[in-house]
């Protein structure tokens, strides 16, 4: 019995040895997942939506205005109002964007928060939202005494003036695509502005067709640096945007610029000039509240549709497409508000189309030889 317990214990020493001789197997961690393509999908979706918004917004928004003071309506204020009053809209996809949150939060038990603009964003986006206003009504006032082709063609100067700021606010790199497209719209508003004769509307005199020139030149001016304006507030933020944020930040804009508005609205009256304005209209009292309505839906989709699609993309970009739907404004105007189309629009219709395409080729070609990136478009 001693040599077979002998023999245990040397074999147990033995045994003990080896498993402390063998090293544990290390646990193989997993090497991280590349991120799925779907960013860059959803990138383009929101991209794609904005562009539509923005489309919608850039060509009904001046014929809807224009429509306005052609059948009788003369409050500026009331009209430039109308552009950013439509804000209470944008409470409804903030809405649905903290329910899907709010579902996506419950699982994990964590808290979901309802407001994410922060103090430093809030003052920035209420400065430009002050700009704005100011913009909407010099905007609104030029419309009020110039045909849309002319207005239209005047406010394709805002694609230079965004190119400009965007160089010299946010570093937006110019290309030979990108010139070249600048040079093309612009040349298109300039062979479009050769032919102003018996452009003059009725009952508008000389002096006010002026005056109407210079503050549409003046809007075009204004708000060709709120685009890069817009696109250094999302930089200079010091918090990750998101698209609810952006939603955020377009409902304070649209808020104080309805703030200037409103105030010149109480010291011009135009509110006491409303239920007048209504038994005068020249479509009838039932639709003249119509087109207040649509003046300030299709508005709202505009300025949705820039700041999406600055978030999205570029505030260069957004004044691409601004430019390149003034021509089919230009179109619609002479389809529906009746207004003559002669060839030297059709000569800046193909340049603005030409240049709207050499602007997407300078796009493809940077998608093609930059590195692919993280897009930031991760929260709803």
């Amino acid at each position: 019995m001693e040599p077979n317990s002998q023999e245990t214990e040397k074999f147990l020493a033995m045994a003990d040895r080896s498993h402390s001789i063998t090293p544990a197997k290390p646990i193989e961690k997993k090497p991280p997942q590349p991120q799925p393509e779907q960013s860059t999908a959803m990138k383009r979706a929101v991209l794609f939506f904005n562009s539509i918004l923005l489309a919608v917004g850039s060509c009904g928004g001046p014929l809807i205005t224009r429509l306005y003071f052609v059948h009788g309506g003369k409050c500026v204020w009331l009209s430039s109002w109308l552009q950013s009053g439509g804000c209470p809209i944008i409470f409804i996809p903030l809405i649905i964007s903290y329910f899907f949150r709010r579902r996506a939060a419950s699982g994990s038990g964590s808290s979901t928060k309802m407001i994410f603009v922060k103090l430093r964003l809030f003052l920035f986006a209420a400065v430009i939202g002050l700009i704005i206003g100011f913009d909407n009504y010099l905007y609104t006032y030029g419309i009020s005494r110039l045909p849309v082709s002319t207005s239209a063609l005047i406010i394709a100067c805002q694609l230079a003036f965004t190119a400009v700021f965007a160089y010299l606010l946010v570093n937006q790199r110019f290309t030979r695509y990108s010139i070249t497209a600048i040079v093309l719209m612009t040349t298109g508003a300039a062979v479009l502005a050769s032919h102003t004769s018996g452009d003059l509307p009725a009952g508008v005199s000389n002096k006010q067709y002026r005056a109407g020139f210079l503050t549409t030149l003046s809007a075009a001016f204004l708000y060709g640096m709120v685009l890069p304006l817009v696109e250094l507030t999302y930089e200079k933020s010091r918090q990750k945007i998101t698209y609810t944020l952006v939603l955020e930040i377009q409902l304070i804009l649209s808020v104080f610029a309805t703030i200037l508005s409103t105030v010149g609205m109480l010291i011009n009256n135009d509110f006491q000039e409303i239920r007048r304005e209504a038994a005068e209209f020249g479509l009838g009292e039932t639709k003249y509240y119509v087109v207040l309505v649509m003046n300030a839906v299709i508005w709202q989709s505009f300025f949705l549709g820039v700041v999406g699609v600055i978030f999205s993309s570029s505030s260069l970009f957004s004044g691409v497409l601004i430019a390149v739907m003034l021509p089919a404004t230009e179109i619609l105007g002479v389809i529906f508000l009746k207004e003559k189309f002669h060839a030297e629009k059709g000569v800046s219709l193909v340049l603005n189309l030409g240049g709207f395409v050499c602007y997407f080729l300078g796009e493809f070609k940077n998608d093609q030889t930059k590195k692919p990136t993280t897009c930031q478009i991760t929260n709803v």
